[in-house]
């Protein structure tokens, strides 16, 4: 998305990507909200590589994805003609999209909006969502509970928090350092990339942290009920030790 703030490019490079991110706790999740009909109409927001759009594409619902990203995009096609799946996949940026049509479930998995890192970002993408739920339809997210202990310790020095082998042969260490800005509400946090032992680079993976009070309110004034908040993807219910914010909502009646 164009911002004042960027997530690297090689965080968006596909095979870095998808060997980095190859963990699906949350697909059964989402697989649970999935229209019962089958035809039904669901778009998934953020979709990168199609990690949970080509599962639920392959159980038979009729799923679109939408990315910003054309490498992620690019890649996402490829996995679904792998396949031989048809998805309509479609790059635009979610703040500003117009597909003329209207959707059962909408959902913005993996801690996606993070990345709206102003107000105008989030309620931008908030319209676009409400102008393509139809009105008895689902908006499903997830995202980080921020937990402030953990960043002021993990401040400290660089972790490693990743270090695998892509399918295309690189052996990827990432380490990571954080800061977090008060003023901003935005953990500005760097990956240092080391590619086949050798460092090659260091990226943003800036992100933007919302309270639980304050995204609550934010749903409500955009014209959303909160149907469910949970903390984890088990279903437990939202609590002060909770990791994640997990939303179900739907639209408010006129």
């Amino acid at each position: 998305m164009k911002t004042d703030y960027k997530v690297g490019d090689l965080v968006y490079d596909a095979d870095i990507y998808d060997g980095l991110n190859t963990v699906l706790a949350d697909l059964e999740f989402y697989r649970e909200w999935l229209p019962q009909n089958k035809d039904a109409k669901t778009l998934e927001l953020c979709c990168g590589t199609g990690r949970l759009t080509i599962p639920i594409a392959k159980d038979g619902y009729n799923i679109s994805g939408v990315d910003y990203t054309a490498s992620m995009l690019k890649r996402a096609k490829e996995k679904a003609s792998q396949a031989g799946l048809k998805i309509n996949f479609i790059e635009a940026d979610i703040r500003a999209l117009h597909l003329q049509e209207k959707f059962d479930l909408i959902f913005l998995p993996f801690n996606s909006i993070h990345h709206l890192y102003k107000n105008e970002d989030l309620f931008e993408a908030l319209v676009t969502i409400r102008n393509h739920l139809k009105d008895n339809g689902l908006f499903l997210l997830d995202c980080f509970n921020p937990n402030i202990r953990y960043i002021v310790e993990k401040e400290k020095k660089q972790q490693i928090i990743a270090e695998y082998t892509t399918n295309d042969g690189r052996k990827v260490l990432i380490k990571q350092s954080m800061c977090y800005e008060n003023a901003t509400q935005i953990n500005r946090i760097k990956w240092h990339y080391f590619i086949d032992s050798k460092f090659h680079s260091t990226q943003n993976m800036d992100m933007r942290l919302f309270f639980p009070q304050e995204l609550d309110s934010y749903f409500k004034q955009a014209g959303f009920n909160i149907i469910h908040k949970f903390g984890d993807f088990t279903g437990e219910a939202f609590n002060n030790d909770s990791e994640k914010q997990i939303y179900v909502l739907a639209l408010k009646a006129e």
